[in-house]
């Protein structure tokens, strides 16, 4: 999906020279075959676009206005933005220019600059109408290249054409990438004519965009474009992936144990055989290595493969979380024919990222639905989805916001008869203890968590409810009540685990406007300007009088993790966000939360593995498991934060360089390679890294 989907108000009614014909154009926003909202857009006789966008998915989305005055050469003279984003915070933006001078105001920030020449305002958001305008702008510019404003260098390039068909009707369409504005292409559907108007916009597996006229071929467009973007991927993971042969040794590392949480004093060499840990020696000790590649260590300390416990994967996000340190990830909702082919494609080596174990999600049917593959009406058919993903060897179900409260003791008692745990999102109108009470195994987010306290058979959590209600209220719970020591009895008695996902709720709960985004603060300059700007834009209206109300909530989350951790309840680490970033972030927060360095790391290998089915081939540093391991400057155990400097992943012994891997992307590395010798003595360095998508 774009970076943020924002919008738009009034333009000036200085008339422009009109570059197209005076239209208006209705799109769908589909979601899973069903239609969630539109989009229309307006092209005065003034030359002026005006587009509206509102769709509801998951019981959220935007409202959004958005008016683009273009200059001459297509680029944006004004621009104005107006509505609500998706989780209900003000979108306002505008942007001018005067002669050499851009000036803007956002949610994210406001400035001005002097660009001479050419150059093209990047919006924090828009809608899929300014993605449109600015692919014309920039086809319309010498080299297809542009200045971007605040910062960077914009690109286009064509990437596949088709004749889009629809009730007999046929016409030509192209795809085109934009790269410099994300860490991943920004892909968009124009008509192959002069006009190049905007006709599609495809997330595939989740969320479509077309001309209404045109939806039919809605599914064709996702293909070539799936088809497009994995080779794409292919071309990466060629240059990214370094095979270092059957034998390897890791010289002079301190090994983290993570079953125990403890760092090894005593440095050791670990040798890797045909992707599997073959032994561990002390440093120094004299064994032939003539055939094996040498990885210098240097006294970096060596851990077993991060694992995320809750993403929503995609080839760009595996990239990212892969470059991160997370050798595994669980995927807890995706399009299952996707999730399937990117599991297939990374195993092949035709993709980068880390091993995928899939949660099978069912949802209810209900205006509210998040639309995926199982939107179950009654136990029957979430009974039949059970079997679906038992018989494809899943091993865990996710229950989401629309399944009916009565629903969960059947279906729980069928997956549990199958020997799968079940858990997820608290259904709206039910309690978090009485899912629990009716056989859940774990909760999802920690919103999920305390909702409990916050809600009744009246509440309906399919709403925004279910993040403003926590926001507002949390700060004032009572940690030592009753209520909460009986209910966090409760989660330790049953055995539930707990999936908290805290960075998926710090920036809504701790970034009113005007402020940084505190979970990637410390990233934020290493990637493009319009990447940190959306970073900064606020996610949830924030009133300057409930700061300090939000703030004391998300402190009280935190105390609440800690609490529950102290009492044996598992905690794991999970982000529900953007991959590679943000697991660092999961495990900081923990410790921010109470839980020593060394148990949150344990709860991202050790304990996500156990949680996830895994622990048999990965989670920790032992003879005969997968080679997952990775290779941090510093000591993690005392200063966590220092897991965003991963100089060495190794995925099943296959060796990848994040410093490589990050500015293959557009992101300024963290840490550099160590040295690595093949058998012939000559030097596996990561090669020159080239920007993705060129």
């Amino acid at each position: 999906m774009p970076r943020k989907l924002l919008a738009a108000g009034l333009l000036s009614a200085l008339v422009s020279t009109p570059l197209f014909a005076a239209t208006t154009t209705e799109y769908q926003v589909i979601f899973s075959g069903s239609v969630g909202g539109k989009q229309v857009t307006t092209v005065g006789d003034d030359g002026v676009l005006r587009a509206t966008l509102s769709y509801r998915n998951n019981g959220r989305g935007p409202d959004y206005e958005e008016v683009i005055r273009l200059a001459p050469d297509r680029t944006f003279d004004r621009y104005d933005l107006k509505g609500t984003s998706t989780f209900g915070a003000s979108a306002a933006e505008s942007f001018s220019r005067r002669g050499n001078t851009f000036t803007w105001k956002s949610p994210a920030d406001k400035g001005n600059v002097t660009v001479s020449g050419p150059a093209l305002y990047v919006p924090v958001g828009g809608t899929f109408e300014s993605t449109a305008a600015s692919a014309r702008a920039l086809l319309a510019a010498p080299g297809q290249t542009l200045t971007g404003v605040p910062g960077g260098v914009l690109r286009i390039d064509k990437i596949a054409s088709v004749q889009a068909s629809a009730n007999g009707a046929q016409v030509p369409v192209a795809l085109y990438a934009i790269t410099g504005v994300d860490i991943s292409p920004t892909y968009v559907w124009l008509t192959d004519d002069d006009s190049r108007r905007f006709f599609a916009w495809v997330y595939p597996g989740y969320m479509q965009v077309i001309e209404a006229r045109w939806a039919p071929a809605a599914a064709e467009l996702e293909r070539v474009q799936k088809e497009a973007d994995t080779k794409l991927i292919a071309n990466l993971a060629k240059r990214l992936t370094h095979p270092l042969g059957d034998s390897v040794v890791i010289r002079n590392v301190r090994v983290f144990d993570s079953e125990r949480a403890t760092l090894a004093t005593a440095p050791q060499d670990v040798y890797v055989f045909q992707g599997r840990i073959a032994a561990l020696y002390p440093a120094g000790t004299d064994a032939p290595t003539t055939d094996a590649a040498v990885i210098d260590g240097a006294g970096r300390v060596l851990m077993p493969g991060l694992i995320d416990s809750h993403v929503h994967d995609s080839h760009w996000n595996a990239l990212l979380e892969l470059a991160g340190g997370a050798t595994s990830v669980r995927d807890m909702g995706s399009d299952n024919a996707f999730l399937a082919e990117l599991q297939q494609q990374i195993a092949a080596g035709e993709a980068v990222g880390p091993r995928i174990v899939a949660a099978g999600f069912i949802e209810g049917d209900s205006p509210f639905a998040a639309r995926a593959d199982f939107v179950v009406k009654n136990v029957d058919d979430a009974r039949a989805a059970v079997d679906w993903y038992a018989q494809r060897g899943f091993r865990q179900i996710k229950i989401y916001n629309s399944f009916r409260p009565e629903w969960i003791e059947p279906t729980v008692k069928y997956a549990h008869e199958r020997g799968m745990r079940i858990g997820g999102h608290i259904p709206a109108f039910m309690r978090a203890d009485q899912a629990v009470a009716a056989g859940y195994d774990e909760i999802q987010h920690i919103n999920q968590t305390v909702l409990q306290f916050f809600t009744d058979d009246k509440t309906d959590t399919r709403t925004l409810a279910r993040f403003y209600l926590v926001a507002e209220k949390a700060g004032g719970l009572d940690l030592s009540s009753p209520a909460v020591q009986q209910y966090l009895l409760l989660l330790k008695d049953r055995k539930v685990s707990l999936d908290v996902t805290l960075t998926a709720f710090e920036a809504m709960m701790m970034q009113p406007q005007g402020t940084a985004n505190p979970t990637f603060e410390m990233v934020a300059e290493h990637v493009p300007s319009s990447l940190s700007r959306a970073w900064a834009t606020p996610e949830m209206e924030i009133p300057p009088a409930k700061v300090a109300v939000y703030r004391q909530s998300f402190e009280r989350l935190l105390e609440f993790t800690g609490m529950a951790w102290k009492m044996g309840i598992p905690i794991l680490a999970g982000t529900d966000n953007i991959g590679g970033f943000t697991l660092p972030r999961e495990i900081e927060l923990q410790v921010k939360a109470g839980i020593p360095p060394t148990e949150a790391l344990k709860n991202a290998t050790w304990t996500n593995a156990l949680y996830s089915g895994t622990l048999d081939e990965t989670g920790s540093i032992t003879r005969g498991k997968r080679a997952d391991l990775i290779l941090v400057d510093g000591d993690p155990t005392t200063n966590v934060s220092d897991l965003r400097r991963v100089s060495l992943v190794m995925r099943d012994g296959v060796a990848y360089y994040p410093a490589e891997m990050w500015e293959a992307i557009g992101v300024r590395r963290f840490a550099d390679p160590p040295a690595v010798k093949l058998p012939s003595a000559a030097t596996a360095a990561p090669r020159a890294a080239a920007s993705a998508g060129r």
